[in-house]
């Protein structure tokens, strides 16, 4: 028989006990970091430009009606041009695949030419996917949600299309491949 362990006596960290905001934030960081999740970049041409950003909170969440979601941080200032697109038009969400490590840091750069190099396939309605990824959605905005420091994207899958290589994944701060699977 277990004897039930609660609160500091299972040896949890108290979110609110921490020294700092820094330190709290970097523990909550490394915890959230053992979930691992895929990589997916969201782009659109905007004006005859690409625009676009690298996320590692994407997930499925319907398949009637067709949505997947993710997470943007408050702070981005490449989410409010991509809203646009993706109000009016249609975004591109490229699920990356293991040849895209370089590809998805490039993505998330604030300062770099974030498209330099890459090979890029546009969509209909202003979507632009990244070339060799996983897997292709075309989706536009459905709803945002509040959700802390970040907000939270519902996302209306209007197309697909599944391509060949395994998906790259975000875990503990670093990037790693799982193979492609046959069905």
């Amino acid at each position: 028989m277990s004897t039930p362990v609660t609160g500091t006596d299972a040896g949890l960290t108290d979110v609110d006990d921490a020294p700092d905001a820094a330190s709290a934030h970097r523990a909550l960081r490394d915890a959230f970091g053992r979930f691992p999740s895929g990589v997916v970049s969201a782009c659109a041409r905007i004006g005859g430009t690409p625009i676009g950003m690298a996320m590692s909170s994407f997930t499925s969440v319907s398949l009637d009606p067709p949505l997947v979601l993710v997470c943007v941080d408050r702070a981005s200032s490449t989410w409010p041009k991509l809203r646009e697109a993706g109000a009016g038009g249609r975004l591109g969400i490229s699920v990356l695949g293991e040849a895209h490590d370089t590809t998805a840091r490039q993505l998330a750069s604030r300062t770099a030419d974030r498209f330099a190099g890459l090979s890029l396939v546009d969509g209909d309605g202003g979507a632009v996917f990244v070339d060799g990824a996983a897997a292709w959605l075309e989706c536009s905005v459905e709803e945002e949600l509040p959700g802390g420091d970040h907000v939270v994207v519902l996302l209306r899958v209007h197309a697909h299309r599944v391509l060949e290589p395994g998906p790259l994944v975000f875990h503990a701060s670093g990037f790693t491949t799982l193979p492609a699977r046959s069905r």
